[in-house]
C-alpha cells in the first residue's frame, strides 16, 4: 500500500487516518436481570465524572479504599507531566486486599488456584488463610532477605497462586515488586532484574503448560548470569515448589544462593507483619513492557492512584460483587493480571480464580467444565483466546450448564464476528460483554461500555469510562471530531489516578513517548497542555463510541502480547551469519498478529535450514517462545532507500499479500520482486481483502 491516499476532498492525508474496514454494527442491549443487580445504575455517572468536576470525581474511587492518613490533595500538577495523586495520603495495598475483609469475609475463598492437569483438585485459599500466607512470606523477605520498602524484587513465577501471595507480600513491606511473565527467557529476565536493580529472584521449579511439566529453574540460571554480565548481582534465588516438598525441576540448585521458599517458610510459621504504611505516591510495582526502540520500559505504578483506580473500574465496568466468582484467563505477567487478578477483585472481597495451562488443553471443554466446577459468573479473556476456543471447540460451551452474567475482552480490537460468537455461544446470549481498551503504561480501562447503562457495540470499546476523557488527533495535532470517518491518534485529555509515574530510571524517556508528540508548550505547567499519547490508531463513530484499530508504532501485538520489533531484530543479529534483519506483523487467524522476518546474510555465507533454526532458537531464548517467527525468509538484499533504511513496509505488503506500492524510489527497487517471488512464488495473487488498519500502517514512519 503507497504511504498516501486520497480523500474525497482530494486531499491527502497519512496512513493514520484511513479508517478501519469494519462495518458499524447494530447495538445489543444489556438484560433487565443484569441491569437490576448492576453497581452502576445511574445514567448521570458520566456527569458526575465529566471535565466539569475533575479532578474530584475521583474521590469516588479513593473512597473506596482504607486509608491510614487521609489524602489532602486529589491531584498536584506543579510538575507536568509527573502527576500526583492522593497526596498526603497513606494506605497499604496488602492490607486493602487482605486485612480489611477479614471481619466480614473471612471464611470465603479469595483466591481459587485450577492447575493444568484436570486430575488434581482445585485449592481454595480464603480470606483468612491468605492473610496468613502473605504474612509468613513478609516476614521471610523481610527477616531473611533483609528487604524493606524501596527496595525491588524481580519475580519470574508462572501461574499458581504462590504468584499473587509474593506479590501481596511484597506489597505488605512496600517492597516493589517487578514480575516478568513466566514464558519469557532467562535472558529477557535478566535484562529486567539489571533494568530494575534487583538483588533477589523469586521463580519456580516447574510448571505445567500443554501437558508437559516444564523446567522453570532453569531460566533462573541464566537470568541472574545475564544480570551479572550486565552489572547486577543477585545475592539470593527463592524457588518456590510446585508441588511442596518436591523438587520437579532437573537444574540443580546452587548451594548458598539457591533456596527452597517452601522449606524457608517453616521459619515464619504464624508470624505476623504488620502492614507498612506507604505514602499513596510510593511505588507498588514496575512492569516492563516493549517498545519500538527495543529497550523493554519500566512502567512504574504508585501504590494509592493504581489501586484506587483498579478498585473503581472493578467495581463500574467489571461489575464486580463480594458474591462474585470472577474467573480472568490472562496471566499475571502482564498489566491484566496485576490489575484485574490480583488487585482489583481482591481489593473488592470477590473472589479471583487462577488458572495455570492452556485453555484448550486437554480440549476445548476445558474452560467450560471449570465454569461449572466453580460457579464462575464473571469471564474475562482475550480475543486470542476466544479465536482459538473458536476454532478448537466452536460447539463446546453449549455442552455446559454454567452461566455468566458478564464478559470481558481485553488485549486487542475483537473482530465483529468473534465478538458475536462469544456472545452467542459462550455468553449464551445472558451476558453482557465489555470490550475494554488500555495499556500498561495506563493501569486500568481507558475505553469500555458501562455494562448496566450502555449497549455493546461489535468491534467498538466504547466510550471513554468515568473520569476518562479521550481525543482524536491527526498528524498535524488537529481534533478529529465523532462521526468524521477519519481515523487518527487517540489520546487522552486528562490524568487519571491509574497512569504510571514514570518509566523506571528514565523520566526524559516517559516525557517523550506519551507526551511530546501533542505538548504545544513544554514549559506549561496547565494540564490541558499534556494530552497522554497512546500509540494506537483510532476512529469514533458518531455515537461517541471508540474504534480502536492497533499500534501506530512498530510494535507487533501478539495474542495480545506486545513485541518490540526491534528486540526482535536484535535477537536475529546475534546469529553470526546475520548481518541484517527486518521483522513485521503478519494478519493471523488465531493469534491476530504473528511476527515473520526477513534476514540478509553476511557476505560469504549462505542460507541454510540449521542457519534459519538457530534464527528461530534465538527469539525463543532471548525473548520467549511466543515470540517464534511464523517463517523466516534469506533474502538476497533488503529494500532500501538511498539513505540506506530498511522499507518495512514493504516487507509487510510482501508478507500479507498486499499491493507494495510504488517503489521506483528506492535504492534497489529489482530486490523487490525477488522477495516477492521468494515469498509469494511466481504466480501469487495479490490479496483484495481490506488491510487491518494496523498492518495497512505498519512502517508509516519510514
Amino acid at each position: 500500500m503507497a504511504d498516501k491516499s486520497k480523500t474525497s476532498e482530494n486531499t491527502e492525508v497519512s496512513e493514520a487516518q484511513i479508517a478501519v474496514h469494519w462495518k458499524e454494527e447494530e447495538y445489543f442491549k444489556p438484560s433487565k436481570k443484569f441491569t437490576e443487580q448492576a453497581n452502576v445504575q445511574d445514567p448521570k455517572i458520566r456527569e458526575r465524572f465529566s471535565l466539569k468536576h475533575f479532578p474530584d470525581c475521583f474521590k469516588e474511587y479513593a473512597d473506596m479504599l482504607t486509608w491510614f492518613q487521609p489524602y489532602k490533595t486529589v491531584l498536584d500538577t506543579n510538575n507536568p507531566p509527573f502527576w500526583k495523586w492522593f497526596v498526603g495520603g497513606k494506605l497499604n495495598a496488602s492490607y486493602n486486599c487482605v486485612d480489611r475483609h477479614l471481619a466480614q469475609y473471612r471464611d470465603k475463598a479469595a483466591l481459587i488456584f485450577v492447575g493444568e492437569p484436570e486430575e488434581d483438585p482445585p485449592v481454595a485459599l480464603t480470606y483468612q488463610e491468605l492473610y496468613i500466607r502473605v504474612n509468613e512470606m513478609a516476614a521471610l523477605l523481610r527477616d531473611y532477605c533483609g528487604l524493606k520498602a524501596g527496595d525491588r524484587v524481580t519475580l519470574h513465577l508462572p501461574m499458581t497462586v504462590e504468584l499473587p501471595i509474593t506479590m501481596l507480600a511484597c506489597a505488605r513491606l512496600g517492597v516493589i515488586h517487578s514480575q516478568v511473565f513466566g514464558g519469557f527467557s532467562g535472558q529477557a529476565c535478566g535484562t529486567r532484574i539489571q533494568d530494575s536493580g534487583s538483588h533477589v529472584l523469586i521463580t519456580m521449579d516447574a510448571y505445567w503448560r500443554a501437558g508437559k511439566l516444564l523446567d522453570h529453574k532453569i531460566n533462573a540460571d541464566i537470568a541472574v548470569q545475564t544480570a551479572k554480565d550486565e552489572g547486577q548481582p543477585v545475592d539470593k534465588v527463592l524457588v518456590w515448589q510446585r508441588y511442596p516438598g518436591k523438587y520437579s525441576s532437573p537444574t540443580p540448585m546452587v548451594k548458598g544462593r539457591d533456596f527452597f521458599v517452601n522449606e524457608l517458610l517453616a521459619q515464619y510459621r504464624g508470624q505476623l507483619v504488620e502492614p507498612v504504611p506507604m505514602d499513596a505516591e510510593a511505588p507498588l510495582f514496575l512492569m516492563y513492557t516493549s517498545g519500538s526502540t527495543g529497550k523493554p520500559k519500566g512502567c512504574q505504578h504508585r501504590t494509592g492512584g493504581y489501586l484506587a483506580y483498579v478498585t473503581g473500574t472493578c467495581k463500574y465496568i467489571q461489575d464486580i460483587h463480594p458474591s462474585d466468582t470472577y474467573w480472568c484467563m490472562a496471566d499475571i505477567g502482564w498489566i491484566t493480571g496485576h490489575s484485574y487478578i490480583v488487585y482489583g477483585p481482591l481489593a473488592l472481597a470477590a473472589t479471583s480464580v487462577i488458572y495455570e495451562g492452556v485453555p484448550t488443553h486437554p480440549d476445548a471443554g476445558r474452560p467450560w467444565r471449570i465454569a461449572v466446577r466453580l460457579g464462575v459468573n464473571i469471564f474475562h479473556t482475550s480475543p486470542t483466546a476466544i479465536r482459538a476456543l473458536r476454532k478448537s471447540g466452536p460447539d463446546e460451551p453449549k455442552k455446559y450448564a454454567y452461566h455468566f452474567k458478564h464478559m470481558t475482552t481485553v488485549g486487542e480490537p475483537i473482530e465483529p464476528e468473534a465478538w458475536r460468537w462469544y456472545y452467542d455461544a459462550v455468553g449464551k446470549r445472558e451476558a453482557v460483554i465489555v470490550d475494554t481498551w488500555w495499556q500498561t503504561e495506563t493501569g486500568g480501562f481507558l475505553c469500555s461500555t458501562i455494562p448496566g447503562i450502555d449497549p455493546m457495540k461489535p468491534g467498538s470499546a466504547g466510550p471513554g469510562v468515568p473520569g476518562i476523557h479521550p481525543v482524536i488527533y491527526d498528524d498535524n495535532g488537529e481534533e478529529l471530531q465523532a462521526g468524521c470517518g477519519r481515523a487518527g491518534n487517540i489520546c487522552i485529555r486528562n490524568p487519571w489516578p491509574g497512569i504510571m509515574q514514570t518509566i523506571w530510571g528514565d523520566p526524559e524517556r516517559f516525557v517523550k513517548t506519551y507526551y511530546s508528540r501533542y505538548t504545544k508548550d513544554p514549559k506549561s505547567k496547565d494540564w490541558h497542555d499534556w494530552p497522554y499519547v497512546a500509540g494506537d490508531g483510532a476512529m469514533q463513530a458518531a455515537d461517541g463510541y471508540f474504534r480502536i484499530l492497533g499500534r501506530i508504532d512498530d510494535v507487533i501485538n501478539v495474542s495480545g502480547h506486545r513485541l518490540g520489533t526491534k528486540e526482535i531484530e536484535s535477537a536475529c543479529l546475534t546469529i553470526t551469519e546475520v548481518a541484517e534483519a527486518a521483522v513485521v506483523p503478519v494478519a493471523d487467524d488465531i493469534k491476530g498478529r504473528v511476527p515473520e522476518v526477513y534476514i540478509a546474510l553476511k557476505p560469504g555465507f549462505e542460507g541454510s535450514p540449521e542457519v534459519i533454526n538457530r534464527i528461530i532458537k534465538a527469539n525463543e531464548d532471548i525473548i520467549g517462545k511466543f515470540a517464534r517467527p511464523k517463517h523466516v525468509y534469506i533474502v538476497p538484499d533488503m529494500p532500501k532507500t538511498r539513505s540506506g533504511k530498511i522499507m518495512r513496509r514493504v516487507l509487510a505488503s510482501i508478507s500479507n499479500r498486499r499491493d507494495v506500492g510504488d517503489v521506483t524510489t528506492l535504492a534497489n527497487p529489482a530486490v523487490v520482486e525477488e522477495i516477492r517471488t521468494l515469498v509469494q512464488g511466481k504466480e501469487a495473487v495479490i490479496s483484495k481483502e481490506a488491510v487491518p488498519d494496523d498492518i495497512a500502517k505498519f512502517g508509516q514512519n519510514e
